[in-house]
């Protein structure tokens, strides 16, 4: 009786705490994992799936809500991206949205690149070359939709529009990039009516919108090419804007924020660390990088993965893959180590927290379970979980976010989707 009793508790324990994985870096668009029983170190050397899908290629990685999973590619042959649908427990396509879409000036057209937004029975995605739907989760029938480069004359930028839309209340507030002030626009999520309208910039760049509890309000953040900027998320009134200059509009990591700090790296022109005023909406420097080299790097210089800030300390991947940690308020370096990732130009490993621990997903296409502290990385375990199907300079590798929900791992590449559990065993089966 007291066994079951255990057994009872332990299924309930590792039950909680369920969640989706509905956008960009999770529920709330940090890149933290918050459920509750999962699997403490991998078995074996190579996760089991329980199921795989084929899809096209694309760097978008897949959002996963209400038990079905949300994932875009491109079709070549036929020059069309498409929104796909599929069954979260089988992988199994429920329904696809498929649009003509010529890519035009884009390096990498491999295909979509941002990760859709699901928020009360509508998915949100946008493709390379600007396409905005609204689309019905039951069955991907579109209710509105925008075209960035006919309705706001957006100049497409050289790597494609890559900033996922983000929900806010009755709000999508997308990185448009367009013309008269329409950097940023702000519709309503339910019918596609522009609210409101901020900001001009030659060159949108391709960083995700953000928003962010500081000085006694929420703050929008915007990284653009030659500037961060705060905004009133209600409004788009500017609150603060910082000058940062990015080389060829390299801004793609999503801003981290541990209350107080507010942390934003680029690949040539390395980091910047701002101190947000407690009282009201200002923001100061606390130090930046010195070097404008992304070889011979200063600090930290990020190219597509976000940072973790915790405890004081930042951990950050640099442009030739070397995951660094820092003192947070002032820069300096503890240490260094190539054993995630490898040592090359523009080597990845995205970085997900979990409890008192982190996930790393590296572009070898294996998963690593890791403690990272000031004392350096102590790594549990890892497995492969998906091939590295683009090829880049003189390797291989996966370009995409993975997606934690339901316990599980959802991951693709250029050929398929992948579902794996990475839910702690409850004897000899896991807990989902």
């Amino acid at each position: 009786m007291k066994v079951a009793a255990i057994l009872v508790i332990q299924l309930i324990a590792s039950t909680a705490l369920a969640d989706d994985w509905p956008q960009w870096r999770g529920p709330r668009r940090d890149g933290v994992w918050r459920e509750s029983g999962i699997v403490r170190e991998f078995d074996k050397p190579r996760l089991e799936l329980e199921w795989r899908t084929a899809i096209g290629p694309g760097y978008a990685g897949p959002a996963v809500a209400g038990g079905r999973v949300f994932v875009t590619d491109r079709q070549k042959d036929s020059n069309t991206e498409r929104v796909l649908c599929l069954d979260e427990a089988t992988g199994r396509l429920l329904w696809k949205h498929e649009y003509p879409c010529v890519y035009r000036g884009v390096d990498y057209p491999s295909g979509p690149r941002a990760t859709p937004s699901v928020s009360e029975g509508k998915v949100y995605s946008v493709g390379t070359m600007g396409h905005l739907f609204c689309l019905d989760v039951r069955d991907g029938k579109p209710i509105w939709s925008k075209d960035y480069a006919k309705d706001y004359a957006t100049e497409i930028p050289t790597w494609g529009v890559a900033s996922a839309p983000l929900i806010d209340g009755e709000q999508l507030i997308a990185l448009v990039g367009g013309a008269n002030g329409a950097t940023v626009v702000s519709f309503n999520k339910d019918t596609g009516k522009e609210i409101w309208r901020a900001l001009s910039a030659d060159d949108m760049g391709y960083c995700p919108p953000v928003i962010f509890e500081a000085g006694g309000t929420r703050q929008l953040i915007l990284w653009l090419p030659e500037r961060i900027v705060s905004l009133d998320p209600k409004t788009g009134k500017v609150y603060w804007e910082q000058p940062f200059h990015s080389n060829m509009g390299n801004c793609i990591m999503t801003p981290v924020f541990d209350g107080r700090r507010l942390f934003i790296s680029t690949f040539f022109n390395g980091p910047i660390m701002l101190r947000l005023a407690s009282d009201r909406p200002t923001a100061d420097v606390m130090w930046r990088g010195t070097s404008e080299s992304e070889i011979n790097t200063d600090k930290v210089h990020c190219l597509m993965s976000s940072p973790i800030m915790k405890d004081g300390y930042l951990y950050a991947v640099d442009s030739y893959g070397a995951l660094r940690c820092l003192d947070a308020e002032t820069g300096n370096r503890i240490w260094e180590t190539y054993q995630a990732t490898g040592n090359d130009r523009w080597w990845n490993a995205f970085l997900i927290r979990q409890g008192d621990r982190t996930f790393l997903a590296n572009e070898q296409g294996e998963l690593i379970i890791a403690r990272l502290s000031p004392k350096g990385y102590e790594e549990i375990s890892r497995a492969k979980l998906i091939e590295p199907t683009s090829r880049v300079r003189r390797r291989d590798m996966v370009w995409s976010h993975p997606a934690f929900a339901d316990k599980h791992v959802f991951a693709r590449n250029d050929r398929e989707i992948v579902c794996a559990s990475l839910a702690a065993r409850v004897g000899s089966s896991p807990v989902r």
